[in-house]
């Protein structure tokens, strides 16, 4: 049974500068968003990207190949305690607005084997949602059985929840209007895309090439988005920098963003 829950995923290149190397929180778009979400008056899991405040050190330590050297243990150490700061800030954003939020670290809950998931642990999520509570989770670096660990990305974690809670759509906050038959950052002519099915989008991305991604940062999430609309459940991608387009699509109101249907 399809449930009346929202599954939200704020990327990292909307809530930090994520190019910074001093993992800088957009305190003022995530502020907005929150109040999106508390106006629209619904329920959510929610999980969002690491930004600049995981990519930085985790290249640096280069920790998503795994356990290489000693040297590393103090990079993902590092790494951990960075993303743990930004799930602060996003939840005190959400708390406040009056929203319920509690944090759920994938270190914690999810294990990984060679990337793929491993082991995770859902029963948290129905036990909070179940009392009334938004559960907030994120991009992290977690163990990994083959690798020894690895890096756990919010996108790994929107597939897999999808899955499992089934919610009436999945919406990716993104840092572009949606999808485009070509990246509008090198052509601002590209064509919007508003609505498309799964099939199309497959059969789209075949045909891109490295000039040619569907949109700046859609490059690796149509797979993701793909596995999703398998799960049958509905893909709405917006803009977060625009916070009153998220409060639109959650309450049926005409706004701009783009629908992968099931």
């Amino acid at each position: 049974m399809r449930s009346m829950m929202y599954l939200i995923k704020f990327g990292g290149s909307v809530i930090t500068e994520k190019s910074n190397k001093n993992a800088v929180f957009k305190k003022s778009v995530m502020d907005k968003l929150a109040e999106s979400l508390a106006s629209a008056g619904k329920e959510y899991i929610i999980v969002h990207g690491a930004g600049s405040f995981g990519h930085v050190l985790a290249k640096k330590h280069d920790l998503n190949n795994g356990f290489q050297s000693d040297k590393q243990r103090i990079g993902f150490s590092m790494t951990q305690t960075k993303v743990q700061q930004l799930n602060t800030y996003v939840l005190q954003s959400l708390q406040k607005q009056g929203l319920p939020t509690v944090s759920i670290p994938p270190h914690a809950t999810i294990s990984l084997n060679n990337h793929v998931e491993n082991e995770f642990q859902k029963e948290i999520y129905y036990k909070y949602l179940s009392k009334g509570f938004i559960p907030v989770t994120y991009g992290d670096v977690v163990l990994d059985k083959a690798l020894g660990f690895s890096i756990c990305s919010g996108d790994l974690l929107i597939e897999s929840l999808s899955e499992s809670f089934k919610p009436e759509k999945v919406i990716f906050v993104m840092d572009e209007d949606g999808l485009y038959k070509e990246n509008p950052k090198m052509n601002p002519n590209a064509a919007f895309i508003d609505h498309i099915s799964s099939e199309e989008l497959n059969s789209l991305n075949t045909k891109l090439d490295d000039h040619a991604d569907v949109t700046g940062g859609m490059q690796g999430k149509i797979e993701t988005i793909l596995q999703i609309t398998n799960h049958n459940v509905d893909v709405l991608l917006l803009n977060g920098n625009k916070p009153d387009r998220l409060y639109d699509a959650l309450v049926g109101n005409k706004t701009k963003y783009t629908l992968i249907q099931r």
